[in-house]
């Protein structure tokens, strides 16, 4: 939390040790960081933040908008539970594509844009598996911009999604 991380901060200062980076959760389906005001909390403290998980597993790519595909992590219940692909997430997440698509990018590219638009996000981690996803990641860096009416067009549909796989808000 950022009660948590401002004591964290506080005690760094005081030993004189500078935090430069805090690395959170974060991504359309998971937006914690802003209802606990994290990067407010590291913008004070002159900290900026690296997130990973944004692209929520996976989901916030064109792999499940139909489903749960075949040999997918999720359709193996490794590290993504097919319990999390709900209705409602799936409403969200194909709603997510078509903005996407009327931007000229792929989800992926719209959900890492996305969370790269508040300059306190210093940097994303991705996970890619193969030249072509790692490509289509960094086309994400093509159309960064976003009008209002993007914004708010997403956030009808960039909500909780229960995806946190780990315990505890900003659990890393």
């Amino acid at each position: 939390s950022s009660d948590v991380c401002s004591s964290d901060l506080n005690m760094l200062a005081e030993l004189g040790v500078p935090c430069l980076i805090h690395q959170a959760r974060y991504s359309m389906l998971d937006r914690w960081t802003e209802d606990d005001h994290l990067l407010d909390t590291l913008e004070t403290g002159g900290a900026g933040c690296i997130v990973f998980s944004p692209l929520a597993q996976g989901m916030l790519t064109d792999k499940y908008l139909n489903g749960v595909p075949e040999g997918s992590r999720m359709a193996q219940d490794k590290s993504l539970s097919p319990d999390l692909l709900t209705k409602q997430n799936l409403t969200h997440i194909r709603a997510l594509n078509e903005i996407a698509q009327g931007r000229g990018q792929s989800l992926a590219q719209l959900a890492l844009a996305w969370v790269l638009r508040d300059e306190r996000v210093t940097s994303a981690l991705i996970g890619a598996s193969s030249v072509t996803q790692l490509e289509n990641s960094l086309g994400a860096l093509q159309n960064l911009e976003f009008s209002d009416d993007e914004l708010k067009a997403i956030d009808k549909h960039a909500v909780e999604g229960g995806i946190n796989l780990w315990s505890g808000p900003g659990t890393a």
